[in-house]
Formats: C-alpha cells, structure tokens, sequence
C-alpha cells in the first residue's frame, strides 16, 4: 500500500485540496479528520470536528479511542486499498495517524504550498478564522424545502470565548462537489429511511408513527412503537436509538441530535 500524506497547518484548506490531489495521484482512499472516506461516502470512523472539547477532537483525530480506531482499521483491512491520503497538520500528525492504523510509514509527503496558491491558503484561513468554516470532503445532501434539516455542513462543533465573542466553527461539505448538481431527500422519504432503519430489531413488532424536528443543532426524531415481549423493553429501545443514528447519519449525512422512542404498545 503506497500512503501519502496531505501536510497542512490547521485552516490553510487540505480537505478542500484533498480530492484534487487524490483524482492526480489515482488515490481512492482518504483519511481526513477521523474520517475513512471513499469518494462520496465515509467509509467508518467519527469526525473530530463532533467533539465537544479540543482535546477530545484532537484524540479522535488521531485514533486515540480504541473502539474507533479498530472500526477504521477493520474497514482498510477488508477493503485493501492500493492508495490512501491522509491529512494532517504535521508530519509527525501523519506519522502518529498510521502507526495508529497500522498502516505503512508515509513515504509520498505533499504539503499544502505545493498544491495551493498563496491567494488560496490565505482565503481559507480568512474563511476558518472569520466565518468558522471548515471543510471536509464528502458531499452534502440537501433537504427540499417542506423540510429544511441539519446537515453535516452547517455542523457546530466546539466554542471558545475570545474576549467577549464565541467563535462557532462549522464544517462545509459542498464546495468541492459543487459541479454534480444538488442532492434532495423529501420529508416522506426521510421517514421511510427512518422505518427502514430499525426494521429486523429484535423485539419491534411494528412502527406506529414517526415525527421529526429540526433545531439549530440538529434534527430530533420521535418514534412510537408497537414492541413484543421476547427481550427486555429497555435492551429493544436502546437499539432502536443506537442503530437509528448510526444508520441514518450513514445513509443521509444528516446529524441526529436526538432520538426519543417511546412504547404504546405490547404484543404477545
């Protein structure tokens, strides 16, 4: 496996470059932000950018949590990519990353300078410092306009207080993808991927209605159920919220701030 490495100080705009120097280098595979992406899809992994405090992103970025790190390691070890890029702010970041990941020492560096204009590094560094704007390169979906949800590209992730301002960073996906055109998902289709989602769950004997908020944080989901007895109410609804999210974020990209369930009814 040949690995190369994007090198880029923080909002100098790697992820905005990083699928122009995949498509030259025949590159199918990037790590980006505790991220494994493969064309328009993350593959596994979270975003660092999810995380509530710097400490803990940086952690994630660098596949500190085992049970993430494995996920990513088992996903490279199934798919055996040719090619991978990884992004980080440091060498020595890269370096960390694919010791983590088992993946061979990074022999192909690139650094942002080769690959950008200093026009360009200084309009993505103006855009993350003034606007909070951070890229990552997966594209966004968008919701048509009886339902305007919360997506990965307007994704809040952490504060700071400079003097007496907040500063919310927020991650933009379109840029880069741009030229496909747009993408929809109506709100019946939302709820159809949401029923879907939780079908084969032990213990759901039916769904009997789905409702879905939007907030500036998210969307929140409520679902009320029709549940038999052959587990425990507790262990069934719990997988119902688990696998909802982890489905839905997988399938539409959209971020799920909140899944309430609630049990109506019981079937022998």
């Amino acid at each position: 496996m040949e690995v190369y490495a994007l090198i880029g100080r923080s909002g100098t705009g790697k992820s905005y470059k990083a699928y122009m120097v995949a498509k030259e280098k025949d590159v199918k595979y990037i790590i980006d932000d505790g991220l494994l992406i493969c064309g328009t899809r993350i593959l596994a992994g979270r975003s660092a950018k999810r995380e509530s405090t710097r400490l803990a992103a940086v952690r994630r970025a660098l596949f500190r949590d085992e049970k993430h790190r494995d996920s990513v390691k088992k996903a490279i070890s199934e798919l055996k990519p040719e090619r991978v890029l990884v992004l980080g702010t440091s060498f020595k970041m890269v370096e960390l990353i694919t010791r983590a990941l088992d993946l061979p020492y990074p022999s192909k560096p690139i650094y942002i300078n080769d690959v950008s204009t200093d026009g360009e590094i200084y309009e993505a560094m103006k855009s993350r410092k003034i606007d909070g704007k951070h890229v990552i390169p997966v594209p966004a979906v968008e919701i048509k306009k009886d339902f305007s949800g919360y997506f990965i590209d307007s994704l809040k992730i952490f504060k700071k207080k400079e003097k007496s301002l907040y500063v919310t960073e927020k991650t933009i996906i379109r840029p880069t993808f741009s030229y496909l055109g747009r993408y929809e998902i109506s709100k019946n289709a939302l709820s159809q991927i949401i029923e879907f989602s939780v079908q084969g769950i032990e213990g759901i004997a039916k769904v009997k209605r789905i409702k879905v908020d939007n907030s500036d944080e998210g969307i929140s989901i409520t679902m009320e159920l029709i549940v038999n007895l052959k587990r425990r109410l507790d262990l069934v609804l719990t997988d119902v919220q688990k696998q909802l999210v982890e489905k839905l974020e997988y399938q539409t990209g959209l971020n799920v701030e909140k899944v309430n369930v609630y049990a109506i009814g019981l079937q022998w």
